[in-house]
């Protein structure tokens, strides 16, 4: 990487047959990217062999100016290796990997770029809100603090889930110049490595608080939960603790995930009756067996019978998201689903 040349930021969108929402996407970028001076962002899409028309919605991006990079797979490599791919090729200071439904607030592109001008941070989170119709209006509004982190745990706790939200992390790429992200895949989770590593080598860190990202509802899936956010997030953060991350600040994390993370994504397990509740409860055992948060906050979403683990479970998240300072985003959330109700029945 040429550092004198690089870009401040490399937005990299990997992408597979979602054209639609990838054409959202670039427009957002087209509109955000007006208010930047030349040279300071770039734009790669990484397409993993889509058989839509991915091909054409890029070429019309770039010949309305965004400055994209396009880099189309012979073949399918996988989610894993795409998003890896991504980090590998990003050529800017920092990068984010970006969702290819996801989209920026109008104006907050330029918000981000002078933050990241103002001081080195290794990881600076954005905050995310979940929309389904209208980004705009479903904007919940709020906060516009900006916390700065020197301590890891406090940082990854503020960080909380979206840790594995890749959209979420803009990474130092310039102090993981020898990174080769591919051997992170098979995990599904290949960005937290690249967060945690760049947050431990820099330990200057910040998370934004004004919702900044649009973010499509239930888009995603295809997972075990309990695999991937308890068994394989946990053997992640333990893998980097000979790197200097201690074990307080995983039990901070991770007390953040069982308050609120946790609770939310279990009662949607049991409302649809997914997965083997033995099998969660092996794997949350194993990792939480010996906390109190986890045995009277979190099995009980488990173990009971199905109705009183719902009502439990929903008193959970509600307390949860409220201690996160999410009350907000919940209430604007409800009042847009009452809203578009009312207008359909009349």
């Amino acid at each position: 990487m040429n550092v004198e040349a690089s870009p401040l930021l490399t937005i990299a969108i990997p992408t597979f047959t979602r054209a639609n929402y990838l054409e959202l996407n670039l427009r957002s970028l087209i509109e955000e990217s007006r208010s930047l001076a030349p040279g300071l962002l770039e734009v790669i899409v990484s397409d993993n062999h889509s058989t839509d028309a991915t091909p054409e919605v890029v070429a019309r991006a770039i010949e309305q100016g965004l400055p994209i990079r396009y880099i189309r797979n012979t073949v399918d490599i996988g989610s894993d290796a795409n998003i890896a791919q991504c980090f590998n090729e990003a050529q800017g200071h920092y990068v984010q990997i970006m969702g290819d439904d996801d989209i920026y607030v109008a104006g907050t592109l330029s918000y981000l770029i002078d933050h990241l001008q103002k001081a080195e941070y290794g990881v600076v989170g954005l905050r995310p809100f979940g929309y389904e119709v209208d980004p705009v209006s479903e904007h919940p509004g709020g906060d516009s603090r900006v916390d700065v982190f020197d301590d890891m745990g406090a940082f990854l706790s503020e960080l909380g889930s979206h840790i594995t939200f890749i959209s979420a992390c803009i990474i130092n790429r310039r102090v993981q110049q020898d990174i080769d992200a591919r051997q992170f895949c098979g995990s599904n989770l290949v960005q937290v490595h690249l967060v945690v590593n760049a947050a431990l080598k820099v330990g200057h860190n910040a998370y934004l608080k004004r919702y900044i990202l649009a973010c499509k509802r239930a888009n995603s899936g295809g997972y075990d939960f309990s695999e991937v956010f308890v068994e394989r997030l946990g053997r992640i953060l333990d893998s980097y603790r000979p790197e200097g991350l201690s074990a307080s600040a995983i039990e901070q994390f991770e007390t953040r995930m069982l308050k609120s993370y946790h609770p939310f994504n279990l009662v949607r397990q049991r409302l649809a009756r997914q997965g083997d509740l033995r099998e969660t409860y092996r794997r949350f055992s194993a990792r939480f067996g010996k906390r109190a948060l986890f045995r009277f906050w979190v099995a009980p979403i488990i173990c009971w019978p199905r109705p009183l683990a719902l009502a439990w479970g929903m008193m959970a998240t509600t307390v949860g998201r409220v201690s996160n300072g999410d009350l907000r985003r919940g209430v604007h959330f409800v009042l847009n689903k009452v809203r578009r109700r009312v207008a359909i029945s009349s």
